[in-house]
């Protein structure tokens, strides 16, 4: 896991970080971190969409709390990628934190 600094950090210009939000369309439209690729966990092509991302550079997945990256971590893990963690309590905590959302 990652939490709200650390990710803030790793997302500077220049870091190779793969930011992904695993959450809904509809979570997606109320707001998402910037930066960050739409694959939603629940999409049956979920696998097929990750797979194009690149396995060798770090990837951080988001949700709403953090269950369904928790789930989507492992897969990619399962699935080859080297360096994947999640946001520590989701969006919520990135909320929380007062970190900016873009629409």
């Amino acid at each position: 896991m990652v939490n709200v600094a650390a990710l803030q950090a790793e997302l500077k210009p220049g870091n190779t970080v793969q930011l992904v939000d695993v959450r809904t369309p509809q979570e997606w439209g109320t707001g998402h971190i910037d930066g960050a690729l739409h694959i939603d966990w629940f999409d049956d092509d979920f696998k097929v969409r990750v797979a194009k991302l690149d396995k060798e550079k770090p990837v951080r997945l988001y949700c709403a709390a953090g269950g369904r990256s928790e789930e989507a971590r492992e897969v990619m893990r399962e699935m080859g990628f080297k360096d994947v963690k999640d946001l520590d309590g989701g969006i919520s905590a990135w909320k929380k934190a007062g970190a900016p959302l873009v629409k």
